[in-house]
């Protein structure tokens, strides 16, 4: 009977509890909607919500006031909001032609929501897929391409860029519009991928797999993660100055906003229910669940305590029918408190030893597997008078970067991180962190270390040595401090800074060591990813060419190497994009690009620039077809270039970027020709007739009249490049 006395009170205290607990909405206001739960400061109807945070309900959906934003979810403690948003897709039929197209967009700005960076992920799916997520009112862009033409490639449960591809945003974006194409019409994959997806969802929601390509083309909306606060202070600021400061409840916190600026309130630890209501926040009962208690537990405000058996009986009995004395717990507590400090500073000692053994094997251990033995065996069989590579520490490394801090981040991009270090004797450097995930790239990660270690040209980057004792390879280059060349071009506070005599000296030296690492490097190597952002520029402005992360070697008796395409859109070789094989007139086609950049300030993709400008390189050939080149050059180009100059380089950047690899020159020709170019600009006095005018503007062979003169391309109508943008 006892026992069902102390049941029946227990159940009682449970009822009781829940009778008390907080309601989700305010007094008389509607606490759901269909499915969905809407707690304070959400609320339906007048006089329910907080500003900003007024919820309709239609029909049992629930929307955010004044939009046709569906909510699913709302979550007081993590302050997050999940509604559906409408997915991009553009479907093609069987003969390539775009059949269903659409742009969706949503805007939430001025709303007290953004959307989650840590929550959600733009994602594109598609095997013949270029998707794009951008807010033109903030000049933001991002997004990512995946191809494909069969099934067999494709893997399950990740998104990882074959079939499926993904991207980070980022934090404070309330609005944008996704836009998404097919490159090629998905002809080469229409039998089992006919459409191309491109949306913003949680991160957690898609589990990729070759399924999803029919799964995604009977949705039309996804779920979004938002992120919510209160207001636009800081906790700080608005419990201090702040007369409606949200967090009303007794036993509750304030938490600063993680996603721009605001707040939002959590219960106290020990208290749940919600911390924006009068009395909102109510004591757990943790006695009511499972604790550390081996005897009696009591419950007080936000914890517990336990207490020996024989307070039950209220009587002082401690005869040891219960716990034993407390006394004789304390003896035996001191005791094993001196053992316990003699065991630890012995487990210490022992654990220093054991540690830093351990570290100089997974020091060893890293130096093997990141080709530690294969790149001692290459520089020693390597002969000539090279200086050998430079083994780092990993200890001189993290002492140069201050353990690789944030603020010593100089770039980022998809072959690592560089970081800015000073090594002891004060000397600056670039140490990137390579990205090697597949042991395969080993070898010849391997093989470009030693390579770029014995190049020593004046325009290429110098590789100062390598540290292999940590996960991922660090390499540690020169440090070249003048920014790149597209930072002197394109930002705004830099725009025409470059004469064009600078501008001509910087194109010959960035053709020079191309030339250079096509055809004398002991191995030739091909870039991949030339572009004016790779460019750096020293104190003198003298060009280097950066970044092998994606460059390839290539043996002399190869014409060349087939891979997934890698490149930078604006800038990638369309012989390369529809055949995914790579040469060194790929290189050339991107070398063109950075010329017509260099001749008119513009950027290679600008998506505010009309349609038909918004790819440069098309639009640059078109005027120059038409005799409309002068009006696309930048005025200094104009003001310092005399009209036969100017007409040599455009038609020498026209060359470089026919559509045809093998109507493309060789770097090796074009560094002749823009030398010979640029004296003629430093000298026009040397130019005794016409004919002599047009051998120097060529630097080479004479005389070639049909590339002064302007002659079509025949490439042109072979083959268009794509345009990446709607």
């Amino acid at each position: 009977m006892v026992w069902a006395a102390a049941l029946l009170l227990r159940l009682a205290s449970v009822l009781a509890a829940a009778a008390a607990a907080t309601p989700d909405a305010l007094h008389g206001c509607q606490a759901k909607c269909g499915n969905v739960t809407v707690p304070y400061p959400f609320g339906i109807g007048k006089g329910c919500f907080m500003e900003g945070f007024d919820i309709t309900c239609n029909e049992s959906v629930a929307y955010l006031s004044d939009t046709n934003i569906d909510v699913v979810k709302i979550n007081l403690t993590e302050g997050l909001l999940v509604v559906n948003q409408y997915m991009a897709q553009d479907c093609y039929s069987k003969d390539g032609k775009d059949n269903d197209y659409n742009i969706p967009s949503i805007n939430i700005t001025g709303m007290p929501y953004k959307f989650s960076d840590s929550r959600n992920k733009f994602m594109a799916v598609g095997c013949d897929t270029l998707a794009v997520l951008r807010d033109d009112e903030l000049g933001l862009k991002t997004g990512c391409i995946t191809s494909c033409n069969s099934t067999r490639n494709i893997p399950s449960g990740t998104c990882a860029g074959i079939g499926c591809c993904e991207t980070p945003i980022p934090k404070g974006l309330t609005a944008f519009e996704v836009i998404v194409d097919g490159p090629m019409n998905h002809t080469n994959c229409w039998d089992f991928n006919p459409c191309s997806y491109g949306f913003l969802a949680d991160e957690g929601w898609l589990n990729f797999s070759v399924s999803s390509f029919s799964y995604l083309r009977n949705l039309t909306n996804v779920p979004v993660t938002l992120d919510w606060a209160i207001g636009n202070q800081s906790c700080e600021e608005a419990s201090t100055s702040s007369p409606a400061f949200a967090c009303k409840a007794k036993h509750s916190l304030c938490l600063n906003s993680t996603n721009g600026p605001g707040y939002r309130c959590n219960c106290s630890v020990g208290f749940e229910g919600n911390p924006y209501m009068e009395d909102g926040c109510q004591d757990i009962d943790e006695c009511m669940n499972k604790t550390s208690c081996v005897s009696r537990c009591k419950n007080t405000p936000g914890n517990y305590t336990c207490s020996c058996p024989w307070d039950k009986y209220g009587d002082g009995r401690k005869d040891g029918s219960g716990c034993k004395s407390i006394w004789k717990l304390v003896y035996l507590a001191l005791g094993g408190a001196f053992g316990l400090v003699f065991l630890i500073i012995l487990c210490s000692w022992l654990y220093w030893i054991i540690k830093k053994k351990r570290l100089i094997e997974l020091k060893e251990k890293f130096f093997q597997k990141n080709g530690g033995l294969l790149l001692r065996q290459q520089v020693s069989s390597l002969e000539g008078g090279a200086p050998a590579t430079r083994m780092f520490t990993m200890e001189e490394l993290e002492m140069a970067t201050d353990n690789y801090k944030e603020s010593r981040i100089l770039g980022q991009g998809g072959a690592g991180t560089v970081y800015k270090g000073i090594l002891p004797d004060q000397i600056v450097v670039a140490i990137k962190k390579s990205k090697i995930t597949d042991d395969d790239e080993i070898e010849q990660f391997i093989n470009e270390v030693v390579v770029l270690s014995h190049i020593n040209h004046r325009n290429v980057v110098k590789l100062l040595g390598c540290c292999l004792e940590t996960r991922v390879p660090l390499l540690v280059y020169e440090f070249v401090p003048n920014g790149t060349l597209s930072h002197h071009i394109h930002d705004e506070d830099c725009k025409a800074s470059l004469s064009l005599e600078a501008r001509l000296r910087i194109a010959a030296e960035i053709a020079g060591a191309l030339a250079y690492l096509h055809s004398e490097a002991s191995i030739a190597i091909i870039h991949r990813d030339v572009k004016s952002s790779n460019i750096l520029l020293d104190d003198n402005y003298t060009a280097k060419v950066s970044d092998f992360g994606v460059s390839r070697l290539v043996p002399f008796d190869r014409n060349g190497l087939t891979s997934l395409v890698r490149g930078t859109f604006g800038y990638l070789d369309p012989e390369y994009f529809h055949t995914a094989q790579f040469t060194d007139k790929s290189d050339v086609y991107s070398f063109g690009v950075i010329l017509v950049e260099l001749l008119t300030g513009e950027k290679p993709v600008a998506s505010t620039r009309p349609t038909e400008c918004r790819n440069l390189t098309i639009h640059f050939k078109s005027c120059l077809k038409d005799g409309r080149l002068f009006p696309t050059l930048e005025d200094r180009v104009v003001d310092e270039g005399s009209p036969e100059l100017l007409v040599a380089v455009a038609e020498l950047a026209k060359r470089c970027l026919s559509l045809m690899g093998e109507e493309r020159p060789a770097m090796k020709e074009v560094a002749v020709e823009l030398e010979g170019m640029r004296r003629f600009h430093q000298h026009p006095w040397i130019e005794e007739n016409e004919e002599e005018g047009e051998c120097l503007l060529k630097g080479a062979e004479c005389p070639i009249p049909s590339r002064m003169h302007g002659e079509d391309d025949s490439s042109v109508h072979a083959m268009q490049p794509f345009d990446i943008m709607r």
